[in-house]
């Protein structure tokens, strides 16, 4: 006859070994993956029209020169005379940034860091 006052003994200790070298798998491969889909932008939409007249806009044209209010900047000037233009604006202030079509993507999102970065909350990218 059998014994069944014995404790069955389970051995998991292969079950983890495999755990651990999906997972080392999975943090190496996730990483490095990347999803990239082609995709076509709309125009936005034509009823919202913008009606804050108390809005800062910042706009930029095909040769990268930034308008801020009167004056005119570069790219590479435009970070440090903004963050000094816009110490006394209330950081509640809503800003616009408007630019052309032609510009390369990393230079708007580079625009859009110098003005998050400058402490502003509320900045909305304009479109046609």
């Amino acid at each position: 006859m059998y014994e069944w006052d014995e404790a069955p003994d389970l051995n998991i200790t292969p079950l983890i070994d495999v755990m651990l070298v999906l997972m080392a798998i999975f943090m190496i491969t996730i990483p490095v993956m990347q999803y990239e889909e082609k995709i076509n932008l709309p125009d936005g939409s034509q009823k919202a029209a913008v009606s804050d007249t108390k809005a800062i806009t910042i706009r930029i044209d095909k040769e990268l020169t930034i308008y801020y209010k009167d004056d005119t900047f570069t790219l590479d000037s435009f970070p440090d005379a903004f963050r000094l233009k816009a110490a006394d604006i209330d950081k509640k202030q809503v800003i616009f940034i408007n630019a052309d079509k032609d510009i390369a993507y990393e230079k708007v999102i580079f625009l859009l860091k110098v003005v998050k970065q400058s402490g502003f909350t509320k900045v909305s990218l304009l479109t046609q």
